[in-house]
């Protein structure tokens, strides 16, 4: 009996219960790295900018024919501006990845913010990798992204100009060969600025988590008294040409008999790049450097 009056006095919202459904594994570090993006707006703000501020000069500089006068004289290498714009953009990427990583810990322990994200169920492994993946993945594809919308629109800009001086617009596409100069900067882009100097960007996060003011000057000093004590005993900068070259991208990743991406001078050595030492202990040490940062956040308050 006592069965069936249970039975009789169920509501139907009881008798229409769904179980909750499982948190995917994935989710919380996609909302933690739209937070990032969120509270870091820097970081599709600036290429915007550089990449607007390039458009810019390139409009007023094919404009006034300044860009025009070198191509008449030389019809086959119309490529300097596009290089120059690109050469922006990747700089940019690196200041930003820079500044960004410098403060990505550092300030949530500063504005105590620290506190509420640790009372979500959010790990600090999630949040850490979160925060590393902005210079290694988000960031790249947010440049790249810019770089050829910013390059197709000096292209269609380029043609009107070149159309209205009495010149071959198809000329200007055959000898600019945009598929490959794209495929270049691409490959250039993720392999020299965001793989190669990624130990250098972990190295800026770990020392984001422990520093409590003047990170970049916790950053850099050991740096500069690694590299002025193998100056004084060896005479040697091996140690900071090490760390400068990561920082700049000095990667093996191809060969050039010119400057810019060319691709009838460029030579694209992914073998030599895939089987460089310093790729994989780069990497190694990338990972070390996260290791500890996690562990750090673990344990770290706000300041």
């Amino acid at each position: 009996m006592n069965t069936q009056s249970d039975a009789m006095h169920e509501s139907p919202l009881d008798s229409q219960r769904i179980a909750p459904v499982p948190m995917s594994a994935t989710r919380p570090l996609y909302w933690s790295i739209r937070r990032e993006l969120w509270e870091n707006r820097f970081i599709y703000i600036a290429p915007l900018t550089v990449a607007a501020a390039a458009l810019f000069a390139f409009c007023i500089s094919a404009t006034a024919g300044i860009w025009v006068m070198p191509l008449r004289l030389d019809p086959a290498q119309p490529r300097a501006p596009y290089d120059l714009a690109a050469g922006m953009m990747m700089l940019t990427s690196i200041l930003v990845s820079v500044f960004y990583c410098l403060d990505a810990l550092h300030s949530e322990r500063r504005d105590r913010s620290i506190l509420f994200w640790k009372s979500l169920p959010v790990s600090d492994l999630t949040t850490v990798l979160a925060k590393a993946s902005i210079p290694l993945f988000v960031l790249p594809l947010i440049v790249v992204t810019v770089t050829l919308v910013m390059q197709w629109i000096m292209l269609l800009f380029s043609s009107a100009v070149v159309l209205a001086s009495g010149m071959s617009v198809g000329a200007l596409w055959r000898n600019l060969e945009v598929v490959p100069m794209w495929g270049l900067l691409v490959y250039h882009l993720l392999t020299a600025h965001v793989l190669w100097p990624y130990p250098v960007y972990c190295w800026l996060l770990l020392v984001s988590g422990w520093a409590r003011r003047a990170v970049f000057l916790w950053a850099a000093l050991p740096v500069v008294v690694i590299a002025g004590f193998e100056r004084m005993v060896f005479h040697t900068l091996h140690f900071a040409e090490i760390v400068g070259g990561h920082l700049i991208g000095n990667a093996p990743v191809m060969m050039s008999d010119g400057m810019g991406l060319d691709p009838l001078t460029t030579h694209v050595t992914v073998g030599s790049f895939l089987t460089s030492p310093g790729l994989w202990i780069g990497l190694a040490v990338s990972v070390a450097f996260l290791a500890a940062a996690v562990r750090l956040r673990r344990y770290q308050g706000p300041i």
